[in-house]
């Protein structure tokens, strides 16, 4: 019985027979009426559900946390329309459901240290820890009452000590700290009241079973846990606390993992006992994991035993290990095998690094959808096909007995299909697309995967790019890869003997690329430079296809548009880092560094490079940290952004640093200031709040994060008062705003709780 039936089903037979007489009128008009009587019975179990804080809808958690006198932070914000997306997010952050469930819980534990790590936690998302800043005091000591942990002179051989200073786990004495740890100019810490709540902004990604780079540069026997090449610093997989008044430690943070902590050796008999070696963070279940195949001997257990990593420092690759050892320094990502003991069949590792959000290609939950009717093909090392140009060529396959079967005159539909990466392997192989029709191509990775394409110089006389083409109406989309070696080209219909495109041929529809990453400057060196700055991570070549970019990192634009097109090429960015490298390269270009006839629209993204554009539609919540040109400036507004100085854009709306300039200029105009005094006041509040990041270089962990000293016009210069640039969805603003809320009205009586960020 179907569901739209289950009315009809309940009327007598005989109404039911004399109905199938007539045709079925009762039944067509009982399915509708049964499809409003299922809205309402949705209706009424949602409304059930709502009376719960763990079930009810969004919207309804104010009003839960009204009833127990839950109070909002207006310094915050405001909360928005729950009926938009961009809204809802928002809300999540001031209103946090977590928070508001525990409210009754955290008042009964008032007071107490390990609380406000949970407030952290749960009102912020940040894991934290807390450190009582008078117990790290200089004092002198009864001698028949010694109390050793509560802070100890400096011992310079005590290297443990010395990485742990000014951190959060330093256990060294210090001299009082009258500043405050509350302070808005220079925040202070080691004060009898002051309490400091270390938050760890980054989180930690996995990569499971992955290849390890081999740094032929230095010898066959050195490897990076990056299949990159690059260096990059190992990070702990946090540990559930399993006591709730518990301080949390290394283990149970994000933490990097540092050399001393890695070795984790115990002295036995007087020497040191490998069992033991780093048995918190090496496993397969753990932080990190290496296998070698046959390595040290055929049929070796896999992964390699703890018993046989030696923590070193392999800075300059001058260590050497011991024979059957294997050498691991995680604050580089680095590996070192005997040179005379080399693994022969590869190494794949599983480690963690560090990022602040969920934008580019990464083990995280996405949202994946595909079209109705798609054919799925699953590629991966325990699947049946092994390469994705496998999977190209069943899809063929199957078009082509499809297309065997229509009979004359009949137009094949468009065939769909799905090619889902279900592992985090290296795919080394020459794709080139050709999209029929009406067909769809979704090129994507597996939930919980991270595999690589990596693009070779495979032709010596043709370029090696990824290549895309399509016939009218076709689409691509290529979602959670990471794409490293070359760029994607996507390329138009051939063009005809008078130099204009072929009207049978057609174009692509779009275009879409969602939670990738493509290496800007298709690779990296060790210290994570680009290897080819100036090369681009997208082509597009002649074609009308609309490109839609979201959740992405990627490298420089190239546009080549042919002359006859009437319209522009459309290309959409969101939430995105677009990174041409440096400022004085072209981050969107046409051919020879000229004008690219492109309609940009972009919204939450962070841009290194100029962008030389026809036209710029819509510009939101960015950072251009290039010059910007655009030729078309009668249409399109920016807003909200900062847009370098002598920039040629639309009109610009509560953008910076046009704000601080027109105050500047306001207080001349007043005669509160001289001219020679407007000019150096324009100069120091034109740098006072120019973008200040942690760091400007793909695969290092702070890659695009804002610096604590930037200026506040750009940490909360955003149209909802969040940060611009790509981390906009963060909300750390507000984050950080119900946090100093919450510490204030759970803070210990005489107590001065501030927080401090450890990353």
């Amino acid at each position: 019985m179907k569901k739209s039936d289950r009315l009809y089903e309940l009327l007598p037979v005989v109404y039911r027979q004399r109905d199938a007489d007539q045709g079925y009128p009762l039944r067509a008009l009982l399915q509708v009426i049964t499809e409003q009587v299922d809205i309402v019975e949705d209706d009424i179990a949602q409304l059930n559900e709502n009376w719960f804080i763990e079930t009810c809808e969004d919207w309804v958690v104010p009003y839960i946390g009204d009833l127990i006198g839950y109070r909002e932070v207006h310094e915050a914000g405001e909360p928005g329309d729950p009926r938009l997306p961009q809204a809802r997010a928002l809300n999540k952050i001031l209103i946090p459901r977590r928070e508001v469930a525990n409210t009754i819980g955290y008042r009964q534990r008032k007071g107490t240290l390990a609380l406000l790590e949970l407030l952290a936690n749960n009102v912020a998302g940040w894991p934290a820890r807390t450190v009582e800043f008078y117990r790290l005091l200089e004092r002198t000591q009864q001698l028949n009452h010694q109390r050793p942990p509560h802070g100890r002179t400096l011992g310079l051989r005590d290297g443990d000590a010395l990485d742990l200073l000014d951190g959060p786990f330093d256990n060294l004495a210090h001299t009082v700290d009258v500043r405050s740890v509350n302070s808005s100019r220079t925040q202070g810490r080691y004060n009898i009241q002051s309490v400091g709540v270390f938050v760890w902004r980054l989180k930690p990604y996995s990569v499971t079973q992955t290849l390890a780079y081999c740094f032929e540069e230095e010898g066959p026997h050195c490897y990076t846990f990056s299949v990159l090449g690059n260096d990059t610093p190992l990070y702990n997989r946090p540990q559930r606390e399993s006591d709730p008044t518990h301080i949390a430690d290394e283990l149970n943070l994000p933490t990097a993992i540092r050399r001393s902590t890695f070795e984790e050796r115990l002295t036995v008999g007087g020497r040191l006992d490998h069992t033991e070696a780093s048995g918190d963070y090496y496993g397969e279940d753990k932080s990190v994991a290496i296998w070698a195949p046959d390595w040290p001997h055929k049929d070796a257990p896999q992964p390699i035993p703890k018993a046989l990593i030696i923590p070193a420092d392999l800075s300059g690759w001058t260590y050497h290990a011991a024979r059957n050892f294997v050498a691991v320094d995680p604050e580089l990502g680095r590996i070192e095998f005997p040179p005379d003991q080399r693994p022969k069949e590869g190494v794949r590792v599983l480690y963690h690094y560090a990022f602040a959000a969920d934008i580019g290609g990464g083990e995280y939950n996405r949202t994946l959808s595909q079209p109705a009717g798609a054919t799925l093909y699953r590629v991966g090392r325990t699947e049946d096909l092994k390469t994705i140009n496998e999977a190209l060529t069943k899809w063929t396959q199957l078009k082509s007995t499809l297309r065997g079967q229509l009979k004359n005159g009949e137009k094949p539909a468009g065939i769909s299909a799905v090619i889902e990466i279900t592992d985090s392997g290296v795919y080394t192989e020459p794709l080139s697309v050709e999209l029929d029709e009406n067909e769809s191509l979704q090129v994507r990775a597996g939930q919980r995967a991270r595999p690589i394409i990596r693009l070779l110089d495979y032709m010596a006389d043709q370029p090696d790019a990824f290549s895309i083409s399509g016939a009218k109406g076709s689409r691509f989309t290529l979602d959670g890869i990471l794409v490293t070696g070359r760029g994607l080209q996507v390329r138009g219909p051939e063009m005809g003997p008078d130099a204009s495109p072929s009207a049978s041929a057609g174009d692509m529809c779009d275009v879409t690329i969602r939670h990738c990453t493509f290496v800007p400057g298709w690779g990296l060196h060790c210290d994570c430079e680009p290897r080819r700055a100036s090369e681009p991570s997208l082509e597009l070549l002649d074609t009308t296809a609309r490109i839609k970019i979201e959740h992405s990192i990627l490298g420089a634009i190239d546009v080549v548009a042919a002359e006859q097109r009437a319209d522009p090429v459309c290309i959409d960015i969101s939430d995105s880092i677009w990174d041409a490298t440096s400022d004085d390269l072209a981050a969107l270009r046409g051919p020879e560094s000229s004008m690219a006839y492109v309609r940009l629209t972009i919204a939450r993204c962070t841009v290194f490079g100029q962008i030389r554009a026809h036209e710029i539609a819509l510009a939101e919540n960015c950072i251009f940290d290039g010059h910007i040109c655009v030729a078309r400036r009668q249409k399109g507004c920016v807003r909200f952004c900062y847009v370098p100085p002598d920039s040629r854009t639309p009109r610009r709306y509560e953008c910076q640093p046009d704000l601080v300039l027109n105050a500047v200029q306001e207080k001349f105009a007043r005669g509160d200031i001289s001219a020679t005094e407007k000019d150096a006041e324009m100069a120091s509040e034109q740098l006072r709040v120019e973008p200040e990041f942690n760091s400007t270089r793909y695969g290092t962990p702070t890659y695009c994060q804002l610096a604590d000293s930037c200026a506040e016009e750009i940490k909360r210069g955003a149209d909802d008062e969040s940060e611009m640039g790509a981390f906009h969805d963060l909300f750390q603003p507000q984050r950080a705003a119900n946090l100093r809320a919450r510490l204030d009205e759970y803070t210990p009586a005489g107590m001065d709780a501030g927080i401090i960020y450890a990353t």
